[in-house]
């Protein structure tokens, strides 16, 4: 198999489990699903975190900024600002 330069590992997680438990070194199971050393080593990395703080009670955080929670009465506020918009550019018949 050629290596690739990037793919999507969760596609491969299940086999490299069984892998892994069947005693496969890093290297072996790069070379049976043909992805580059490094990408194993970094997904058993990721994989020993998740265990290691599923084990503490951690919550599993994701990544990136948190999204903004909107509430019933944000968005009853935002539904009447279009509504008065709308009857506005009706008013002055602009569409």
């Amino acid at each position: 198999m050629c290596k690739r330069k990037w793919t999507d590992i969760g596609k491969y997680e299940e086999q490299i489990k069984k892998l892994r438990e069947a005693g496969y070194a890093k290297r072996e199971i790069a070379e049976k699903l043909g992805l580059e050393k490094s990408q194993i080593k970094n997904w058993i990395a990721r994989e020993n975190q998740r265990k290691r703080k599923a084990a503490n009670g951690e919550p599993l955080r994701r990544k990136g900024r948190p999204m903004k929670e909107t509430t019933e009465a944000e968005l009853e506020r935002l539904r009447m600002e279009n509504k008065l918009l709308r009857d506005f550019l009706q008013f002055t018949e602009r569409k």
